[in-house]
């Protein structure tokens, strides 16, 4: 039996071989693809092309007797790291006009994340930071556009001490709040004004399928062309007021981070056995603990921020207090009858996406369970 597995191993491991000789090939002609998207300004995220792509494979794999599953999983992780290739080709220009685009906080992880995008754009970038704000008013001089992106509990104050600054050029934020910061923007320059908020954090490898969040300020048709560079770049971006993104981060992020923070402390007062955890669970709650533990190997104080950002959040947290007391009595009760009613109704709530999130979640939970060890 060993000889026979053995033989039949070296022939997997030669068409392996060949697997990755197409893959280097593909690849090269991705970069190709590139060239020519940076040359004419096409966005390096085409979603009509990959959903092309993906349906023809499926259809493919089908009539070969495979599953469509398998290939479908094979091509999304390919087009991930063909985008990859394809932003180190560099992107067109939109801006035709001079100016500078100065980064305030562009030494912090996000700055440098935006000053690479637009120095491989071909713009010229000037960070201004705490060790050189004494020169802000020579850095800004000829700005076409200033970036503030710095920590929430300091953006008012640097958006108020910043310069005059040129009659066009565009004064936009990425804070994950856009309320009172856009307020403050508005105050400060009579220019064109767009508030932004990158929903990703600084280690993405590319913006593909990213989105940024604009509120918009003053004067659109001024800084449409940061949108529209953005746009290149592979990002969506996705217009919204200022209070409804205020609303809807409350619940994505501040109420969220709040529960994931209450249950990471939770199971540190617990003292529970992190590594029992792991080894017993299933891909869905590795997949949560993975959330909570992501949470905590990152800036405490960011998470503060956020969360204790408005009294919005505050609020909506005590909301979710006392709606949190109310289940525990009604389980302490075994009401199992009101359970299954909220439960129901819930479901009714979500609707059709309730399937839909079961759809996109198995893809999850099959990475989860191959990442086990």
């Amino acid at each position: 039996m060993s000889v026979e597995l053995n033989d039949l191993r070296d022939k997997i491991d030669e068409i392996d071989q060949s697997i990755l000789s197409l893959i280097t090939k593909r690849l090269e002609l991705v970069a190709q693809v590139g060239e020519v998207k940076s040359l004419h300004g096409v966005p390096i995220y085409d979603p009509k092309r990959e959903s092309s792509l993906l349906a023809k494979r499926r259809l493919d794999a089908e009539q070969a007797g495979i599953s469509p599953n398998l290939i479908e999983d094979i091509f999304r992780r390919l087009m991930r790291e063909s985008y990859a290739n394809e932003n180190g080709k560099g992107f067109k220009k939109i801006y035709n006009g001079q100016g500078s685009i100065v980064i305030v906080g562009g030494n912090g992880q996000m700055g440098r994340l935006f000053n690479r995008l637009f120095i491989l754009s071909g713009y010229d970038v000037k960070i201004l930071g705490s060790k050189n704000m004494h020169q802000a008013k020579e850095i800004v001089a000829n700005a076409a556009a200033v970036i503030i992106t710095v920590p929430i509990n300091k953006t008012v104050d640097i958006i108020n001490q910043l310069p005059e600054l040129p009659n066009d050029c565009i004064l936009t934020d990425f804070t994950s709040i856009k309320q009172i910061p856009l307020q403050t923007m508005l105050k400060k320059h009579p220019g064109p004004v767009v508030g932004l908020h990158p929903m990703f954090g600084p280690d993405v490898p590319n913006l593909a399928k990213q989105i940024i969040v604009y509120c918009d300020g003053r004067q659109a048709e001024k800084y449409q062309w940061l949108i529209e560079q953005m746009k290149i770049w592979g990002a969506t971006l996705y217009p919204i007021s200022a209070s409804e993104h205020d609303k809807c981060m409350s619940f994505i992020q501040a109420l969220r981070h709040f529960t994931s923070f209450t249950y990471g402390v939770n199971l540190q007062q617990e003292h529970a056995n992190l590594e029992q955890l792991i080894a017993l669970s299933s891909p869905i709650y590795r997949l949560e603990l993975m959330m909570v533990g992501r949470l905590f190997a990152q800036d405490p104080q960011l998470y503060a921020d956020i969360i204790m950002s408005s009294k919005q959040n505050i609020e909506l947290i005590k909301h979710y207090y006392h709606r949190f007391g109310d289940m525990v009595k009604l389980i302490e009760q075994g009401d199992k009858e009101q359970f299954i009613n909220y439960f129901n109704q819930v479901t009714q709530w979500f609707g059709d996406y309730a399937q839909r999130f079961i759809k996109e979640s198995q893809s999850l939970l099959k990475l989860a369970n191959d990442n086990r060890t």
